[in-house]
């Protein structure tokens, strides 16, 4: 078992105290930053409210060389590929300090909501997530960098089935390298000139690594760069079974399972040839995009009134003044993107899922409410309005049970247990109930036992 510690969310010295606290054994993945693993533990990463809150991300620790690699800045634009479930996405955004902006493409739709789900939870704010085949991704705009994460046999993932390779059949094969090279021609024409793509696959078939790349060198305006890493690692292949391949393919990496006890992975790492012209979109978002219900005024009143009353009555100030805002759904949901790429993009077979975080809730006289994804990404802040729980009213709050609390003033309050702002409540008449949604309640306190 191996994570990531999410840096932006907590300090690796903090995570790794609590992490001991609670029983678990852990030792740094040597070349890896910032990825840890478990040597001992009672029990899985997962169910711990470490993971719940976002402060670490179960990845293996091959993949984790990927994000690196590429090695995206803060303030770039940043299209990755084929995202879902996110692992590398994440690392990404955190590399580029939740700046600039980081389109994640994802063509399945149960993919996308897993997706989803873990950029709700780390709370990374620079990512726009969109629905489309990624050989289809539209052309309107380019990339600083572009990630091909390309689907394939998986035969890196072999130790999760007792080391028995996958049995794909012979039109699987036909159709993932026909994919993997559309893919990889998608990329290098949605970059910019002087940009970088980095084509990576959990596989070791050489047919759906160097000759895909050697295809590409052969096809497109892309040379390769020569990967160094902090790892043991092979070179890639020029040859395999009486097939060549170009010899710069040695500059590629191949990671197989003895180099990091972990799953296998080949990276290839490619720039875009041409004058390293800039980005094809540069405007800047504003600071409120409303929605059709709103104008741009009635928006911009909306939000700052919401806002002063955050700081206000709440305490929450650090952290909202780099934040931008979107209207939609009755709610506002904040990001932290300097672009809007896919203006125009929308057709029957693409579209924006998800831009930002739900930041803002208001209820039915309009009255704004933080929500539980601010409330728990800012908490450090909040100096107002909130109430500490044992561990028996955390127990008796998700079972939908008011408790008394000495706090009189009714209205959203912040629900802190053992020092972690967990989301919000309300105090009402009968008491303090939680407003944490009942699936995501749930899971915390499974975390507890």
């Amino acid at each position: 078992m191996v994570f990531r510690v999410c840096e932006g969310r907590i300090t690796q010295n903090a995570l790794l105290e609590r992490l001991e606290d609670r029983g678990f054994q852990t030792e740094p993945v040597d070349g890896v930053s910032g990825f840890h693993k478990v040597v001992e533990g009672p029990g899985p990463l997962s169910a711990t409210p470490e993971h719940w809150l976002g402060f670490l991300y179960v990845q293996q620790a091959s993949t984790g060389v990927a994000a690196p690699a590429i090695a995206p800045e803060p303030g770039e634009h940043v299209l990755d590929l084929c995202s879902a479930p996110g692992g590398k996405t994440l690392h990404m955004a955190e590399l580029m300090k939740d700046s600039g902006c980081l389109v994640a493409s994802e063509v399945s739709e149960p993919r996308i909501r897993g997706l989803l789900g873990n950029v709700y939870r780390l709370g990374n704010s620079n990512i726009l997530v969109t629905a489309g085949d990624g050989r289809d991704f539209p052309t309107g705009v380019t990339f600083d960098r572009v990630l091909v994460d390309a689907p394939c046999s998986g035969e890196g993932t072999l130790r999760r089935a007792g080391g028995r390779a996958p049995n794909q059949s012979m039109s699987f094969l036909s159709y993932v390298t026909k994919a993997q090279r559309e893919l990889l021609e998608r990329a290098v024409k949605v970059t910019r000139p002087g940009g970088v793509i980095l084509y990576v696959t959990c596989t070791f078939a050489p047919e759906e690594n160097e000759a895909v790349v050697s295809d590409a060198l052969r096809r497109l305006p892309v040379e390769i760069e020569p990967l160094s890493l902090s790892i043991d690692y092979a070179p890639g292949l020029t040859h395999f079974e009486g097939v060549r391949f170009d010899p710069r393919l040695e500059g590629a990496a191949r990671i197989y399972p003895h180099h990091l006890d972990s799953g296998g992975l080949f990276m290839a790492r490619l720039r875009k040839l041409g004058d390293g012209g800039s980005r094809s979109f540069e405007d800047i978002v504003p600071r409120v995009f409303p929605d059709d219900s709103l104008s741009v005024d009635e928006a911009n009143e909306r939000l700052g009134s919401a806002l002063e009353e955050f700081r206000s009555r709440y305490g929450l100030g650090s952290g909202l003044d780099r934040l931008r805002w979107i209207f939609r759904g009755g709610r506002a949901w904040f990001h932290t993107l300097d672009t809007w790429p896919v203006q125009g993009w929308e057709s029957g077979s693409w579209r924006t899922v998800s831009v930002g975080i739900r930041g803002i809730d208001f209820d039915s006289r309009g009255r704004p409410r933080p929500s539980n994804d601010l409330l728990r990404l800012l908490g450090d802040g909040m100096t107002h309005r909130t109430v500490d729980v044992s561990d028996d009213e955390i127990r008796n709050l998700i079972a939908k049970k008011p408790i008394a609390v000495a706090e009189k003033e009714r209205g959203p309050i912040g629900i802190r247990h053992r020092g972690d702002l967990l989301g919000r409540g309300a105090l009402t008449v009968d008491g303090l109930k939680s407003e944490i949604p009942k699936a995501r309640a749930a899971d915390y306190l499974r975390s507890l036992s």
